[in-house]
């Protein structure tokens, strides 16, 4: 009996020492920043959403069993250009009267390197929904945390740019998102 408790502490001995668990992380919006990027007559047009929030929760050792929900406050858009900023607000781009935010949700998020996932969701954007695959570095440090990434989604499957603004010899079909989240742990 006392060589099987012996072998029993010795082999919970070996196990690491460090688990992480699941935390609900949310964003800190003031050190935060959700950008996107047109291409206009082949040059970059780029945006910021001064307005969103992230809540994930995360386990990076059972990644699967994690969320990420963002919302996003679609009448944030800043193009840093007053006229264009009226435009995108109209019915041919964003249409802030009827679509006033947008929202991505995963429920099952891959780990694809050390500190890499990917969350693969749904990406509800004026009122159209496609799945979507969100890829991500992540850092975490003493309550705080980092996620980093970049994607791209077609504006028309999104009915972003309609009517003479379907064609994308003008602005290209490619909308580069990219994002730097800060967050805390939730409480």
């Amino acid at each position: 009996m006392k060589k099987a408790l012996v072998i029993a502490a010795l082999l919970l001995g070996a196990l690491p020492l460090h688990r992480t668990f699941a935390a609900d992380w949310t964003s800190e919006p003031s050190d935060s920043r959700l950008a996107f990027a047109a291409v206009f007559e082949k040059t970059p047009a780029p945006g910021v959403f001064r307005e969103f929030e992230v809540r994930l929760r995360l386990d990076p050792d059972q990644a699967e069993a994690s969320r990420l929900d963002v919302t996003i406050n679609i009448a944030s858009a800043d193009m840093s250009n007053a006229d264009i900023n009226k435009a995108i607000a109209g019915a041919d781009w964003f249409d802030f009267a009827r679509f006033g935010r947008a929202e991505f949700h995963a429920s099952g998020i891959r780990r694809v390197q050390a500190d890499a996932f990917v969350a693969r969701g749904t990406l509800t954007l004026k009122g159209v929904q496609r799945p979507v695959e969100v890829p991500f570095s992540w850092s975490e440090s003493q309550g705080s945390a980092t996620m980093e990434g970049k994607f791209v989604v077609q504006r028309g499957a999104f009915g972003i740019g309609t009517g003479e603004w379907s064609a994308t010899d003008v602005i290209g079909a490619d909308v580069t998102v990219s994002f730097r989240v800060r967050l805390r742990r939730a409480s």
